[in-house]
């Protein structure tokens, strides 16, 4: 009687700057206007709720409030990234969808 083959042993799971670029070769333009698009919804957010609770009179004051958008910008961006790995397949499932012709 023979042994039966060994499991193969599980694939490693891939890194987020690994799985950002094959969802970058599989989708291409969309996953970046996807990525591009949520920073800058994002940055605009953070810059109007940060000019709410602080009221700049300079332009000092105005490069302050837009550094610490900047910075939260950067605090976020591996919720964009995996926002974007999310996003991708379903927004291409939905545009050729909407791309289809219907019978």
């Amino acid at each position: 009687m023979t042994d039966p083959l060994p499991p193969a042993p599980p694939p490693a799971k891939l890194t987020l700057a690994e799985r950002f670029k094959a969802t970058m070769d599989a989708y291409g333009p969309l996953a970046l206007w996807i990525y591009f698009g949520s920073s800058l919804l994002v940055f605009t957010g953070f810059v109007v709720a940060i000019k709410f609770g602080f009221k700049p009179k300079s332009a000092t004051g105005t490069a302050g409030t837009l550094a610490a958008a900047w910075v939260a910008l950067k605090l976020t961006q591996p919720f964009r990234i995996a926002g974007t790995l999310a996003l991708a397949p379903i927004v291409k499932r939905l545009v050729a969808r909407m791309r289809a012709p219907r019978a």
